[in-house]
């Protein structure tokens, strides 16, 4: 059973493949079968520039395709960067550029209000043209320094509720424990058990 994931990030394409091991499903990296993806993500919501790419990813494959749109909402920056988390500080900054750029806004932001939450939304689009939904969210706050090596994007600055290290420190396999990822692909795992049966697969 095979499942497009519709990404060119090699950080993000790890955390499925792990995610989805023992499913039955077969995760295929877009650029292993030459597809390259080059979809315009300047949608108003998450749920749209996931759609966009699960879209793309089907149409030239015909096999079901799954993509996902994410982003850090900083609550004392009015929920920045949110659906702009990958575009941050414009077109060439790095992941280093991005995350420094928040920590910068947010030096005179006290402990009680460093309150953040990384949010996952996933569209799972089918070759008949259905499409599903699933979103999760992982509350936690800004730390006030970068740390950590795991990881990336935003995960050397993000310390999940309930812990006391970021999602840089802890490391792949505690992330995909508790992330908003993880949690929005348990959804989708869910839905697989069932969409195989009736599909034959």
């Amino acid at each position: 059973m095979k499942l497009v994931f519709a990404s060119r990030n090699e950080g993000k394409l790890a955390e499925v493949r792990q995610c989805l091991v023992g499913s039955g499903w077969q995760v295929i990296d877009p650029a292993s079968i030459g597809l390259t993806l080059d979809v315009q993500e300047d949608g108003k919501t998450m749920a749209e520039n996931a759609a966009r790419k699960a879209r793309a990813a089907v149409r030239t494959t015909g096999v079901l395709a799954l993509a996902d749109d994410s982003g850090l909402e900083v609550d004392a920056l009015g929920g920045d960067p949110g659906v702009h988390s990958a575009r941050y500080c414009g077109q060439g900054a790095t992941d280093i550029d991005r995350y420094r750029a928040i920590l910068h806004r947010m030096v005179e932001v006290p402990e009680e209000k460093r309150t953040a939450r990384f949010r996952c939304v996933m569209c799972l689009a089918e070759p008949d043209g259905g499409e599903h939904f699933f979103e999760g969210v992982c509350e936690g706050r800004i730390a006030h320094h970068a740390r950590g090596s795991s990881g990336f994007g935003y995960d050397p600055i993000f310390v999940p509720e309930g812990f006391s290290m970021t999602f840089a420190e802890l490391g792949l396999d505690t992330k995909n424990r508790i992330s908003h990822r993880a949690r929005a692909l348990h959804q989708v795992i869910e839905f697989l058990r069932t969409y195989a049966q009736p599909h034959g697969r």
